[in-house]
Order: structure tokens, then sequence, then C-alpha cells
């Protein structure tokens, strides 16, 4: 390994909140840095999307000058992107199109813009992060009555962890599903719920995992000090269709950048993780016990400020942003099933669609009640119309693979 160990942090945002998350946690970051045994030279890479929640360009300037005085800051720009597709275009390195499916605004092409500016800077290491997501974990036993925080060596561990590895994914914590508090069959038929969870469900949302959830922990995670004081590390198996890995924290190796495939996603879908677990056959990913914080509702920011509660409290559909978050993940969620099963099941896509279709249809009457103004029918048109652009998702998730590859031959001389 070379003397100084570039590490990047790469945050694909349109949550204003970004300059407050890094704000109070740089000084986390250098402490970790400072007490290295090894030299680490720490950039974060912010991509801003403004259409996201409607925000300004100034709205992700807002960091301290602590910040910068302290830590390599990479902005990367709406004219950044556009120079560098014209670039790569007029190199004939790559097509319109594929300049186009690759880089850009949302899940998959944020992060493949930020991989490309990561392996240009040769970084050794690349830490996806959430930007609603915090680096301490909360503890609890079942016997507990309240929830103990400890800090987490974020970086220290994702270079320990991801070094003889090639991509390493952490834990969530906290309210890691971003479907609020239900109390099941009181608010909702319990029957019906599971008839809408398993139309939206995938490779990381099942019934049973949400069930126990709601029921036991109300809907948060909480980890036991056993689990937090272990460094046990388990290498992920391939199953037949990926190694799924979730997008946070998750560490790529870029020592090993022919191991790191590209991220896709359906235009406006979520699943950016899930296609690119795909990819996975032949690289080693490994779990391992780093922990963040996942306020999915941004109701607990004060963690941010060191004020940590002593109780978490249940989050339901209580106001406006709680519903939208909803929504928005199961929009997202059910935009990305049809190519996530026509790639895991093709021989019964087909059924699989119906099956999905049927669920929505009886589910989504009663899931309907713990709205005012919201109506889930929507879903069932945005099944229809990404069922119906199954073929050509599929083409742009290969093509969007092999221009990684030409950017990834084209840098590496």
């Amino acid at each position: 390994m070379k003397g100084i160990i570039k590490f990047g942090i790469g945050f694909v945002t349109g949550r204003q909140n970004i300059c407050k998350l890094i704000n109070n946690t740089y000084k986390q970051l250098i402490e970790q840095v400072n007490k290295s045994e090894k030299q680490i030279e720490l950039t974060i890479f912010i991509l801003f999307d403004m259409q996201y929640e409607s925000t300004t360009r100034k709205d992700f300037y807002g960091l301290i000058p602590e910040v910068y005085k302290n830590i390599n800051i990479k902005y990367i720009t709406p004219e950044d992107i556009e120079e560098q597709k014209k670039i790569l275009i007029g190199k004939e390195i790559l097509t319109k199109k594929e300049a186009n499916l690759f880089f850009g605004y949302g899940y998959a092409k944020g992060r493949n813009t930020i991989m490309y500016y990561a392996l240009k800077k040769k970084m050794d290491y690349l830490l996806f992060w959430d930007d609603d997501e915090y680096p301490v974990a909360c503890i609890k036993e079942d016997t507990d009555e309240e929830i103990t925080w400890q800090k987490q060596d974020n970086i220290l561990k994702a270079i320990d962890f991801t070094k003889n590895a090639d991509v390493m994914m952490g834990h969530k914590c906290g309210y890691v599903s971003p479907i609020p508090y239900i109390e099941l069959k009181e608010d909702i038929n319990e029957n019906l719920f599971k008839n809408y969870i398993e139309a939206v469900s995938n490779e990381a949302i099942s019934w049973d995992s949400i069930r126990e959830q709601l029921v036991k922990y109300n809907g948060y995670r909480y980890i036991v000090k056993s689990e937090l004081e272990s460094n046990k590390v388990k290498e992920i198996k391939y199953d037949g269709f990926g190694k799924w890995v979730s997008g946070s924290p998750l560490c790529l190796n870029f020592n090993h950048i022919d191991k790191i495939p590209s991220f896709y996603n359906p235009e406006g879908a979520r699943g950016e993780d899930t296609f690119f677990s795909t990819w996975l056959e032949n690289t080693k990913v490994v779990q391992a016990p780093l922990y963040h914080f996942h306020d999915a509702f941004l109701k607990y920011t004060c963690v941010l400020n060191g004020k940590y509660p002593k109780k978490l409290r249940s989050i339901k559909m209580e106001d406006a942003q709680t519903t939208e978050r909803f929504m928005k993940a199961s929009i997202g969620w059910i935009r990305y099933k049809p190519l996530f099963l026509y790639l895991t099941d093709r021989k019964n896509y087909s059924n699989k669609i119906n099956k999905t279709r049927e669920e929505l249809k009886v589910s989504i009457p009663e899931v309907n009640k713990l709205f005012e103004n919201l109506d889930l029918n929507i879903l069932l048109h945005e099944l229809e119309k990404f069922n119906n652009n199954v073929k050509k998702d599929y083409d742009d998730y290969i093509k969007t693979e092999e221009a990684w590859k030409k950017i990834k031959s084209s840098i590496i001389k």
C-alpha cells in the first residue's frame, strides 16, 4: 500500500442538510485521520441535485471555513458534469448515449459520476455515505430502558475492513426503513398491509423483517453491545443473482478498480445498490461491524450536535414530510421491481408481474386509509409503465456497465 492513503467520501445529495451533516461531523473525521498510524488524505465529493427538493445552489455551499481548512472538498457542479461528458465524447471514449446513461443526477448516475472523479483523483478508497445517516450507533439490549450512543470511526473501520476485500458494506441502525410506524390491526389490516409490502418488496425489503421491526421495536433497529464490540467480518456469498449490498455505508476499494462495477437504476426509480449488486459475482464483498444511524425522516438531527436522546419515539404518518418520504420510497421501489424481476427470474417474469399487480389492487385501498390527500393508486400506473419499458431498461443497464469499463480503461493506462 502507498505511504499516503487517499480516502474519499461520496455524498449524492438533494437535501440542504448536507452542510449541517458535514459541519457537525468534520471534527470526528479529522480525529480519525490524526490518530491513524498511516497518513490519510481525506477528500469529500459532493454532487448536489437542485431538482430533488427545489433547492438553490447556495443551499449546498454552507460549509464552515474550518471544513475547508482541514478537508479537500470537491463540489461536482452541473457545469462540471457537462464538461466531462463533452471531453469523453470528443475523445471518442463514450458515445453521447453512453455519457448520458453514466453521468448525471439521481441515485445511480450521481454515484457513477462521483466514482469517475474519485478514479481521476486516484483515490484508494471511496465511502458512499447517505445524507440522512450519522456516524454513531444507538445501543440497546432488550432489557434496557434507555439507549446509549457510541461514535463510529467510519473512516478507519472502512479502511481496515476493505483493505482485504473489494467492497465493504456496513450496517444501518436507527430508523432503517422509510416505512413509518403503523399499529398493525389497529391502524391497518395486517394481512392487507402484508400484501402491500410483498408487492413492493425486493432483496432488501421483506414482510418478515418489516413486521418484526414494527411490532418489536416500533420501526427501529438497535445494536446490542456484543455485536458492536465484535470485529467479525462476514463474506457475502453469490446467490445465483447477486451479492446483495445496501448503498450506505458502502466502501469501494479503488486499488481493485477492475472489481468495481457501475450503478444503475431505471430513470426515476431506486435500486441503484440492487443493480450494482448483480455485477458482483467475481468481486469479494464483506459485511463488517461499521454502523451509521439512519435518520430516515430527519427527526433526530439533534444527534449531529451531540444531543443523544435516551428514547426514540414512534414515527407515524403525522406530517407531510413523513407521508411524502413513504410515498417517494414506494414509487421508487415499484419502478425498479420490473427490472429486478426480469434479471432474477425471467422465466417467471409475467407471472410475478401479474402477482404484484393483484397484490397492489387488493392492498392499496387499505393503505390509502393512512393518507388524507394522497392516493397510492399511482403505483399501478407506475408498475405498468416500467413493465412496458423493462427491455429498454435492461439494455440501458448493460450499456451503463459497458460505459464504465471504457472509462476505466481510458484512465488506467
